[in-house]
């Protein structure tokens, strides 16, 4: 199952009653790699009063995790925001970060929450995107005069062998799109001795 993630990162500008928003919108797979992303923004911009985020991982038709942050601003105004803009958008594995410089005139909960919905529709609007094939992990083992074969297989499948280890058999770990699985094992059931899905 493939589903479009960011192909680049984009960043985008705009006012509002002088207060000025840098929208950036990025491929983040991982929580760890979404904090670095917010870090790199944080050193960009030091001086900003806030850095308001949100992230969605996975498949959006069905996201494993996703999260925000207000970072200051008032509660929900923010953050959900940002999130709602991604949840309608269908990208998956992505984070959007909003970063406030504030211009002296408050816009209120309801003008907050329209700058920063605007500030992510903007960033995504602008971002391209690119398939993300979703490869599913599978464990062999076989006869060393078959390695190559298996290797050939898994090349003309465009999967990759992750790992390999060499005892009385050769025990093999490689990753596939998930529509080649299938095919696969029928072509690997009369020479291995070990074939399993992983986690």
């Amino acid at each position: 199952m493939s589903y479009p993630v960011p192909a680049s990162q984009v960043e985008i500008f705009h006012e509002i009653k002088k207060s000025k928003f840098i929208a950036c919108a990025a491929y983040a797979h991982s929580r760890e790699s979404a904090m670095t992303l917010l870090e790199e923004v944080k050193r960009q911009y030091p001086d900003a009063r806030h850095h308001c985020w949100a992230y969605l991982f996975g498949n959006p038709a069905s996201p494993f995790s996703a999260a925000m942050s207000d970072d200051g601003e008032p509660s929900g105004t923010a953050g959900k925001p940002i999130l709602n803009v991604l949840q309608h958008k269908n990208i998956g594995d992505i984070m959007v970060i909003v970063t406030r410089y504030f211009g002296g005139v408050k816009l209120g909960a309801g003008g907050l929450v329209r700058a920063y919905s605007a500030s992510a529709q903007q960033a995504i609007d602008s971002l391209e995107v690119r398939e993300e094939v979703k490869l599913i992990a599978l464990y062999l083992e076989t006869d060393f005069k078959h390695e190559q074969f298996v290797r050939h297989m898994t090349s003309s499948a465009s999967g990759a062998v992750v790992q390999c280890d060499y005892s009385h058999l050769v025990a093999m770990r490689i990753k596939l799109p998930l529509d080649q699985v299938v095919e696969f094992q029928q072509h690997m059931a009369p020479i291995t001795s070990e074939l399993k899905l992983l986690d």
